[in-house]
């Protein structure tokens, strides 16, 4: 369904009880983002927050997205699969092969469908031009300041609109504001972004930039800023698709862009190409950490316009859980039809858990044909798109439920021998990723768990796992060793995670690796080591921490009796072969957590929810967005 505006949604999560309006004042600066903190960590996303005095004209909306259920509400589904599923139906309704007149007259009826989702350009003003800001003032909107350490206050949710110099294509992406003052910002585009080419460009060219940024209106505008598109792939199509009508644009007011009507906000402006990039950040960013301040173009306003009653939408990106993760598994969902009909029919479903923060881990099912079909799997989805920031892919086959956590274990416990299922190599990553010493390369590992067929090196696990005899040995660790968590080998399986501390000397991999080739033991197929202010068998945490912590070619290696070790503790910033800076995990100040406790009760928030920075804060290393070793 067409949402009008950013209200419609509002009321319709109001219909639905996924929403909590909140009308005593709350401070744009750390305040809304503490408190959507502790809802967005809640089972099941917990609920939207409409924060109505934010000391501006405008009200915040926050986790909006935040839950299964609100991320079917603003996509018009009861579940994310049926996108796909149609995607898969129009796709073979085009594609397959016409016998005659009567099957292409067939068509027409489908092809007018598709002309229905292409956007329109209408004459006049729009909705979002209701109000036109003389002076524009972004000071004006209620722009959050989200973690303590972040470089300032960020616009969160925008929907930066540019277009190819040569071409006219349109891209519509999401990349990050830091505000600097009242009439310019940072554009956060990372170099493998479509925006970053279009910047490029007009570099080249010698030519300024037109950039307009647009906020809130269909929640569809949103979510299509945020998916993975090929390159030339008009975002507002999708759009278009995903509400099953067309978007309507108008022009800007102080430059040639287009953007829909019915948005909430237009922020018109450009980046001067000639002009020196700007500091910006930091920003505790969606991994989890801070992402470290660097240079990057100034976007300069020309314009602000907005429609009457406009609502202000923001998000918070940190620790996992939170909203993105809903985020993400939409496109997990909407995209793996694309995925098996133009690029891998083999790929039968795929898994990004919340803890690998969309681009760290990767499960993938297939149908496998025959020896080494895995291998072509792995280089088929490195190669596609996004999927080329992925660290960590599993492949399975088979019955396993790619979605059930403990099958996944129990296919690389039965399906992997470390020395020929596991592959490690180095490519692109997501530039955010801090753990390669590289900006935006490093290490990538994959691990084939599917079934072995004839022909194919490993055939699984044949070796008896003698649990006992293995704690024993064990025992015997570095120093640096504070604890060691034997659970899963006591169901079965022969993984192993241990605590340490920062080894004041020597190497922690070389240490660990002579540790396991003491032991011996061949049922001992992975050790992974985590920092020892991480509490053991808190899974989720471990298994977020450890992979964002890891670059695999430095950070793993295969002993010669056949385990995987993993090095996934914060590795020291003295050592040459590690970044020179390490970011801090991201966590809300005391003080802002006491305030947001002591006006609980009077917000009508409901029961008291505790901050997740109580216990996440044990894994900071002071105060600041880095590391000090």
């Amino acid at each position: 369904m067409a949402y009008k505006n950013l209200m419609e949604f509002v009321l319709r999560l109001e219909q639905e009880d996924e929403i909590i309006r909140v009308k005593e004042f709350v401070d744009p600066v750390l305040e809304i983002s503490e408190i959507t903190d502790r809802f967005s960590k809640q089972p099941n996303g917990g609920k939207a927050l409409l924060f109505e005095n934010t000391g501006t004209d405008f009200p915040v909306l926050m986790n909006a997205f935040g839950s299964d259920k609100r991320m079917c509400m603003a996509l018009g589904v009861d579940s994310l699969d049926e996108i796909g599923e149609e995607i898969s139906a129009l796709f073979k309704s085009v594609a397959s092969p016409k016998k005659g007149a009567i099957d292409k007259m067939k068509m027409l009826p489908l092809l007018g469908k598709v002309s229905s989702w292409m956007p329109s350009i209408l004459s006049g003003r729009g909705d979002c031009q209701e109000v036109v800001m003389q002076n524009p003032d972004l000071g004006l909107l209620p722009v959050l300041k989200t973690w303590p350490n972040d470089g300032g206050p960020f616009v969160t949710l925008p929907m930066v609109n540019t277009v190819d110099p040569y071409t006219s294509i349109r891209n519509v992406g999401m990349y990050r504001m830091q505000v600097y003052n009242s009439q310019s910002t940072g554009m956060h585009w990372h170099k493998h972004k479509v925006g970053a080419r279009h910047y490029a460009e007009y570099k080249k060219m010698g030519k300024p930039m037109p950039v307009t940024v647009t906020l809130g209106g269909d929640p569809a505008y949103t979510y299509s800023a945020t998916a993975p598109l090929p390159d030339n792939i008009d975002e507002y199509m999708l759009a278009g698709f995903l509400r099953k009508k067309k978007v309507r644009l108008v022009r800007c007011l102080t430059n040639d862009l287009f953007v829909p009507e019915d948005v909430d906000f237009v922020i018109e402006g450009y980046v001067d190409t000639s002009e020196e990039l700007t500091w910006e950040g930091p920003f505790g960013d969606h991994t989890g950490f801070y992402s470290l301040a660097d240079w990057y173009p100034r976007f300069r306003v020309t314009c602000i316009t907005h429609r009457k009653g406009a609502i202000y939408p923001a998000t918070i990106v940190g620790v996992p859980p939170m909203e993105d993760a809903y985020i993400a598994k939409a496109t997990e969902r909407i995209f793996l039809e694309p995925i098996k009909l133009t690029l891998l029919p083999e790929v039968q479903d795929l898994f990004m858990p919340t803890e690998g923060v969309a681009h760290n881990l990767v499960i993938a099912k297939i149908q496998k044909d025959y020896p080494g079909h895995a291998s072509k799997v792995m280089n088929g989805l490195w190669g596609a798109g996004q999927m080329m920031f992925n660290k960590i892919l599993v492949a399975v086959n088979g019955d396993i439920d790619v979605h059930d956590v403990p099958q996944v274990i129990r296919a690389i416990w039965e399906n992997v021998t470390v020395k020929s299922d596991v592959f490690i190599t180095r490519g692109i990553l997501d530039v955010l990723d801090h753990s390669s010493g590289t900006v935006g390369m490093g290490g990538k590992i994959f691990i084939d768990a599917t079934q072995k067929v004839d022909g194919e090196y490993g055939f699984g696990s044949s070796v008896v796992l003698d649990a006992p005899s293995l704690k024993g040995k064990m025992q015997e660790h570095p120093n640096f060793i504070t604890s060691i968590d034997f659970s899963l080998l006591d169901k079965g399986y022969g993984f192993v995670v241990a605590t340490a501390a920062q080894p004041k000397e020597g190497n922690a991999l070389l240490q660990l690796t002579e540790w396991v080739e003491r032991v011996g033991a061949d049922s001992l197929k992975l050790l992974l080591v985590v920092d020892d202010t991480l509490p053991l068998g808190d899974w989720s945490t471990i298994l977020w921490y450890a992979m964002n912590n890891t670059d695999p070619i430095r950070d793993c290696v295969i002993s010669s009796s056949g385990t995987l070790i993993v090095n996934g503790s914060r590795k020291r910033i003295t050592d040459p072969k590690n970044p020179n800076i390490w970011p801090n995990v991201v966590t809300m100040d005391a003080k802002t957590v006491c305030a947001v406790d002591a006006k609980w009760d009077r917000l009508g928030l409901g029961s008291f929810i505790e901050s997740p920075s109580i216990h996440i804060s044990r894994l900071k290393v002071g105060e600041g967005a880095d590391v000090v070793d």
